[in-house]
């Protein structure tokens, strides 16, 4: 990729300058160095997960990245077998397996666990009763997000954040140190699996019993598989219906719980598979330190529905984030890019992106922004990415400000990507591609915003 790093306009500055990153301390690597072929070191410095054994040894698992400091499998279908695609079929059309034991738990638990839960999550988690769970985000002073996980409140006094891709174990604890709640935090034995497709309820029945279909969407069970405690959530990171299922005592009883989940799955014609990214990414689901991290605002990313305007307690970035809020109200978008749907020419692009690939103004042909998340979706038979895009250019085509509405909005705004030659129509030449409204493809279950969305819809509608 040469060709674009003298496009630049400046051959000793490698990162792109023309691509406005004010809005960050450290900005993005916007090299194009592709994929060198390394190989991945595995050693003790990384955290081997009590499923290591199933995924890698047993069904052979054949890359793997570094999430939370475990190795996460990455690639069960090899590329000459069909390769993620073949497992994007077995995830939208039967049942699938995921290692997701990357998704470390840690644990607050004590008379003040509700009060820190709720000074350093956005939204109020007051409302949360025991076995209910809910999509949260923590955000830093500036209103950065610093982790977006799963939280789970199996007691009264207990709350456990299922953690996307950064270490937040030592910021609630370091929080803790001058506010002195009365809490015990720490990591614990919990290890989750996750069962995707649509047939993930008939598998979940099979390996617990039919009590299981009274669990509602981020609703929790308690269940006994193998002979081992689990902890059963209706949650996924797929778009399609799906169950987590957190092993306690994991390190003892992962396998107990692994092996009959893994033959109920290959019984309805499934497989394990790697996390589906193609799936998340139709569904607009996001990817900490993809597609936002502690220098991203939820403002930026279609996560304004999680600053709540009646949320009265304090809480971590409030202040940052109600004055951000207002500033977009007013007309005054206060960043420099915003994250967009693309649907993108080209040929169809069948694995992970090794690069933050660029975007042009096809206009003055200035790089301007950058892909986060592109797959090919087969279901809308194109090319489909998440990108941050300049605000002004979002602005030029719309008169309303650029809140999350604007994702339900079919604007006419188009870009071009600069995609590797494999992906390109043309050697060196970019791609056409067109903004288009997010989610792409719409989930089982929608999220808080989306279905606040739907519901308005039928109230409209006089449903």
């Amino acid at each position: 990729m040469s060709s674009l790093y003298e496009m630049s306009g400046d051959a000793d500055h490698p990162n792109f300058p023309s691509v406005d990153q004010s809005d960050r301390s450290v900005p993005r690597n916007l090299r194009q160095t592709g994929d060198p072929g390394i190989e991945m070191l595995v050693s003790t410095r990384v955290r081997k997960s009590p499923f290591f054994h199933k995924s890698f040894n047993e069904n052979s698992a054949w890359r793997c990245t570094v999430y939370n400091r475990l190795y996460h499998p990455r690639g069960l279908v090899e590329p000459e077998d069909g390769g993620a695609m073949k497992e994007y079929d077995a995830l939208t059309n039967d049942v699938t397996l995921w290692d997701v034991a990357v998704e470390r738990q840690i644990r607050v638990k004590g008379p003040d666990a509700e009060a820190l839960t709720n000074y350093v999550v956005s939204r109020d988690v007051t409302g949360m009763d025991p076995m209910d769970g809910k999509y949260v985000i923590l955000c830093n002073e500036d209103g950065g997000v610093l982790n977006d996980p799963v939280l789970l409140r199996p007691e009264e006094d207990e709350f456990w954040f299922s953690l996307s891709d950064s270490n937040l174990m030592q910021w609630l604890q370091g929080v803790n140190v001058d506010n002195d709640f009365d809490v015990e935090i720490d990591e614990i034995d919990v290890t989750p699996m996750q069962i995707q497709g649509p047939k993930a309820l008939d598998v979940m029945v099979d390996v617990v019993g039919e009590e299981v279909k009274d669990v509602p969407y981020y609703g929790l069970m308690e269940a006994e598989i193998g002979g081992a405690d689990v902890l059963i959530s209706q949650t996924g990171f797929s778009g399609e219906e799906g169950f987590e299922v957190y092993v306690k005592d994991a390190h003892e009883d992962a396998e107990k719980v692994w092996d009959p989940v893994h033959d109920s799955v290959v019984d309805h014609g499934g497989r394990q598979i790697a996390p589906g990214h193609h799936r998340r990414i139709a569904a607009g689901i996001m990817s900490w330190g993809q597609d936002l991290d502690f220098e991203t605002s939820p403002f930026q990313v279609n996560l304004g529905y999680q600053v709540p305007d009646d949320k009265d307690a304090d809480y971590i970035g409030k202040e940052a984030l109600e004055e951000q809020k207002e500033q977009i109200e007013s007309g005054d978008y206060p960043f420099t890019h915003k994250l967009i749907g693309l649907k993108m020419a080209g040929e169809p692009i069948r694995d992970y992106a090794p690069d933050f690939w660029l975007v042009s103004d096809p206009e003055t042909g200035d790089e301007c922004g950058y892909i986060t998340s592109p797959w090919w979706n087969p279901d809308l038979e194109t090319n489909i990415a998440m990108g941050y895009v300049p605000a002004e250019k979002i602005e030029e085509v719309t008169d309303t400000p650029l809140n999350d509405e604007i994702y339900d909005e079919e604007l006419d705004l188009e870009f071009e990507v600069h995609l590797p030659d494999e992906y390109s129509e043309e050697s060196g030449e970019p791609t056409f591609a067109t903004v288009a409204k997010v989610p792409f493809k719409e989930s089982v279950n929608p999220s808080a915003r989306e279905q606040a969305k739907l519901n308005a819809r039928k109230e409209a509608e006089g449903e």
